[in-house]
């Protein structure tokens, strides 16, 4: 599966209707950014089973801000539309599998029990 192309409007939608979903933060004058280019596609030909997004920041701002992306490349990952990964930077090949498989072998239901008990003690304080 190549990458996929997410825009302002298109990116809430992606998140929500696949479980696993990788989000590379990219703009055309970012040198590190073209380096990880074709890195992020391998992965994306290999995982066919997740998605590979790309999100180029100065054509889609409304997403970039509200992501809070400050330094570019940015990759986030998504799972059962929960953030669980998030680091600019770009990563070597054998780091994006790792990345790639530790996502897949997250337990959502841990994530989401940790997410509860942060809100509660939050919510405490």
């Amino acid at each position: 599966m190549a990458t996929v192309e997410l825009t302002d409007s298109t990116f809430e939608q992606a998140i929500k209707d696949n479980d696993i979903v990788l989000v590379d933060f990219w703009a055309s004058w970012c040198g590190p950014c073209r380096q990880f280019a074709p890195v992020y596609e391998a992965s994306s030909e290999e995982h066919p089973d997740v998605v590979h997004g790309k999100l180029d920041t100065e054509a889609q701002q409304q997403i970039a801000a509200a992501a809070g992306i400050s330094a570019i490349p940015t990759l986030m990952a998504f799972r059962e539309g929960i953030m669980v990964f998030n680091q600019a930077g770009a990563l070597p090949a054998p780091a994006l599998k790792q990345v790639v498989d530790a996502v897949k072998d997250l337990d959502m239901d841990d994530v989401r029990a940790q997410i509860a008990a942060a809100e509660n003690g939050q919510q405490q304080n």
